[in-house]
């Protein structure tokens, strides 16, 4: 299935892929009210966000490039020791984007 990339073909996508969340978001609100939250289920909830984030970066480390390797790299770095997520995050794209620009 292809569409066109024009302005119709591209507001398209978004309201196609913002279906898709809402419907995913609602859809796991829905089946989790008839689960009794237990203390079993509340440490799989928790444990599961830690094995998502995992689960994305484990292969941009192992088969990421040199600015995808040290951003990971600074990102680590900066949450340890400033244990707050935005300036992480901030850190992470701009030494991805030093280390891109000076490679070029």
């Amino acid at each position: 299935m292809t569409l066109e990339t024009t302005t119709i073909g591209a507001l398209a996508i978004i309201l196609i892929m913002a279906l898709v969340t809402l419907a995913t978001r609602w859809g796991g609100m829905f089946v989790m009210s008839f689960i009794p939250i237990s203390y079993r289920v509340q440490q799989f909830i928790s444990a599961m966000s830690g094995s998502v984030l995992v689960a994305l970066l484990a292969p941009l480390a192992l088969e990421g490039d040199l600015g995808a390797r040290l951003a990971l790299l600074a990102t680590a770095v900066v949450m340890l020791t400033v244990k707050k997520p935005l300036p992480a995050i901030a850190a992470g794209i701009l030494v991805a984007a030093l280390v891109r620009q000076l490679a070029a």
